[in-house]
């Protein structure tokens, strides 16, 4: 494939990326107004007898989570300036990283669990959706730059032409961005 060729493919490619994207923000902001309208209908938040979740806990694995933005953005660089050892390094720590902010995740819902009021609490549903559903996608975020560290090494991406790597790249600043609302409503407002 031409040059001329693959720039068309890449930015339709790119376009198609930006609308999931700017679905998957449509998605995450209905269930934070959903979450706001319940906070905003009840007297006292969170209700009597549930205290928030713990700030430290999840303080420092925010962040493990932007230290991964940045080792994230580091990777891409490493590919465009055709820096593969750079790249390598880069991708794999912020995989870890992505993977030890899923496990800090996981240490919190398990220190919860034991919470029985927070069992059937619009607090608690509202916690474990909104937070669940991000670790998911931070899950499969783990996924796709795994995915994309294996086609790199297989060759499929070069210094000039690597979008599923710039695809990559979006999308985990995307989860980023995700949190930092996350981590304002449920553990600071």
């Amino acid at each position: 494939m031409d040059d001329a060729a693959y720039a068309e493919q890449r930015d339709i490619r790119l376009l198609g990326f930006l609308f999931f994207l700017v679905s998957d923000s449509i998605f995450f902001g209905s269930l934070i107004f959903a979450y706001l309208y319940l906070r905003n209908s009840s007297p006292v938040w969170p209700p009597p007898g549930i205290e928030r979740p713990d700030v430290y806990l999840a303080a420092v694995n925010s962040v493990v989570l932007f230290g991964s933005g940045v080792t994230m953005h580091f990777a891409m660089e490493g590919m465009r300036h055709d820096r593969k050892r750079r790249f390598v390094g880069f991708i794999v720590a912020t995989i870890v990283l992505g993977a030890l902010f899923v496990g800090g995740q996981v240490i919190e819902y398990v220190k919860l669990l034991p919470v029985d009021k927070w069992a059937g609490s619009t607090f608690g549903a509202s916690f474990y959706t909104l937070t669940g559903m991000h670790g998911l996608h931070v899950s499969v975020g783990v996924v796709f730059l795994t995915t994309v560290l294996i086609q790199t090494l297989r060759g499929t991406y070069t210094k000039d032409r690597h979008f599923g790597l710039t695809a990559a790249t979006l999308y985990w600043h995307f989860v980023d961005i995700i949190w930092v609302a996350l981590f304002f409503l449920f553990y600071i407002y």
